[in-house]
């Protein structure tokens, strides 16, 4: 088994403008990931879209302000999500595993959850999936969003890599490019664009926080466009479209 890939997927990658889950690119991720997984590869997925996928059946027309509902869209968005999951992944003789992981998890647990996953890992059959536990999940035990969640993860795991796939390519600067390497944070200064949505929490400020943690821990992070994950075999080999942050 080749060294361990954290693959982040965000919300605009997964559902709709309206909130529900996009079919056509879920297969298109899962079949991506399934190919990682027959060359080798240890790949885990930290997946958000539980509460852009719960929303519809709520009846919201933009992501909750309020936390019971928030909670109450995680809590039926979640289900509706490994149901997905596990649907497409057995197309390739491949299971799942949801981990809904709380800061203390992460802080107080991390041996028992590194166990846990790597046990996991070691079937070679299993894709663990982890994501924050929205529906219980308080102020004070959040990790903060799933960006951070990922880079905590790879963290834990020693992975080498970490992949956060977005609705863009990755860094644009101030004419639209894509900005393929960086090498020093510091140095970025006013390229940074949001790219969230109104089912999503996370912009592209929080992915570079994310990206700061875990280049400090020493994890190559890349920044891809997940509306074309067929490139995720490229970008492991240091191909494909995406801004590198070197380590």
């Amino acid at each position: 088994m080749k060294e361990t890939i954290v693959i982040k997927i965000g919300t605009g990658v997964l559902t709709r403008e309206n909130g529900t889950l996009d079919g056509a690119s879920l297969v298109r991720l899962v079949t991506a990931v399934a190919e990682l997984k027959a060359r080798g590869h240890s790949c885990v997925m930290v997946s958000s879209g539980a509460v852009g996928a719960g929303v519809s059946a709520l009846s919201l027309g933009a992501y909750p302000d309020d936390v019971e509902t928030r909670q109450a869209a995680a809590a039926i968005g979640q289900a509706r999500l490994m149901q997905r999951y596990q649907t497409l992944f057995e197309q390739f003789d491949l299971d799942v595993a949801q981990l809904l992981l709380t800061g203390s998890d992460l802080k107080d647990h991390r041996e028992r959850v590194s166990a846990t996953m790597n046990r996991l890992l070691l079937e070679g059959n299993i894709v663990p999936i982890v994501n924050e536990n929205d529906s219980v999940a308080i102020e004070e035990l959040r990790v903060g969003d799933n960006d951070m969640l990922s880079a905590r993860v790879a963290e834990l795991l020693g992975a080498k890599t970490l992949i956060l796939l977005t609705t863009v390519d990755g860094l644009l600067d101030q004419n639209d490019a894509l900005i393929e390497r960086v090498h020093d944070l510091d140095e970025l200064g006013g390229v940074i664009r949001s790219e969230s949505g109104k089912f999503s929490i996370g912009g592209m400020a929080s992915k570079l926080e994310a990206v700061r943690c875990a280049t400090e821990w020493g994890i190559e992070v890349l920044i891809a466009n997940g509306r074309n994950p067929e490139q995720l075999l490229d970008l492991i080999e240091g191909k494909g479209k995406a801004t590198r942050f070197k380590v």
